[in-house]
């Protein structure tokens, strides 16, 4: 039986998955959702967080709820993201679901099991990553991303939601079912929104064609400079350093865009004046 891990090897090692799972959408192109398509689905991160933080402060009860849709959902949905939707897919990968599931709800407690349910649930936001990002454009996902940041800094700083949080965490399905709505590692704990918001940064650089390894090497480094903060404060906006690295990234590919438009652009001369002879 491994130790338990101190809550700064715990989150370090949350931070670290949350980064990888940036890696892991495939192109989200393939699922041909053009039909779908809406600029008003980029609402969906932010506004996640504001119905189920509303939900368990209105009904604290409901925390239950969301623990048990998450053990019905999130074992199909990370069968799906194996099947069709990770790079690399392949349809008779979705059969790992089943022995994830196993070890996270024979494992109940221990790392292995915890590792287990994160894999699970890491997989699941992959499937609604990229089902996000094949219906709504890249530049208002873009805007989706740090509206979800946005979002979730205002409600940590006005302490709106250190406790139904806090209640969503500690809820659980009956026999010792694994709890899927957030993810847990040692003494620590993220929520669901911090991997699905790396699933949908994953999913944009996809669909763009665009290096996710290195996105996943700047996330990994902001994130784990970003739990320094711990040391401060016992709640953190974790989905901060994600939507930081979205912008750095755009950001730098915006000024290679300019530099590049500038080397192809010829100088403009002056034509001299034309002077005329009496």
């Amino acid at each position: 039986m491994w130790a338990m891990p101190s809550f700064a090897v715990s989150i370090c090692f949350l931070t670290l998955a949350q980064a990888a799972v940036i890696a892991l959408p495939g192109d989200p192109r393939r699922l041909r959702l053009g039909r779908l398509s809406s600029s008003w689905w980029a609402l969906v991160p932010s506004a996640s967080i504001v119905v189920v933080i509303g939900l368990i402060a209105l009904y604290e009860s409901s925390a239950d709820a969301l623990s048990a849709l998450a053990l019905v959902a999130v074992p199909p949905l990370a069968a799906i993201a194996l099947a069709a939707l990770v790079r690399r897919a392949r349809p008779a990968l979705a059969l790992a679901a089943v022995p994830l599931f196993a070890l996270a709800w024979g494992s109940s407690g221990s790392l292995l099991g915890d590792a287990a349910a994160l894999g699970l649930t890491g997989l699941a936001c992959v499937t609604l990553g990229v089902v996000l990002a094949a219906v709504v454009a890249p530049r208002w996902l873009r805007l989706g991303v740090y509206a979800m940041a946005a979002v979730d800094t205002f409600l940590v700083a006005a302490d709106l939601l250190q406790g139904p949080n806090a209640t969503l965490v500690a809820a659980g399905p009956p026999a010792g079912l694994p709890r899927l709505q957030a993810v847990y590692f040692g003494s620590a704990t993220m929520g669901f929104g911090d991997l699905f918001i790396a699933a949908v940064v994953g999913a944009l650089l996809a669909r763009q064609r665009r290096a996710q390894v290195e996105a996943v090497a700047l996330a990994a480094t902001l994130g784990l400079g970003f739990d320094l903060l711990f040391f401060a404060v016992s709640l953190l906006p974790t989905t901060v350093p994600i939507a930081a690295t979205l912008a750095l990234l755009e950001a730098r590919e915006r000024r290679r865009s300019h530099q590049a438009h500038a080397a192809i652009t010829p100088p403009a001369y002056s034509q001299p004046s034309a002077t005329s002879k009496k």
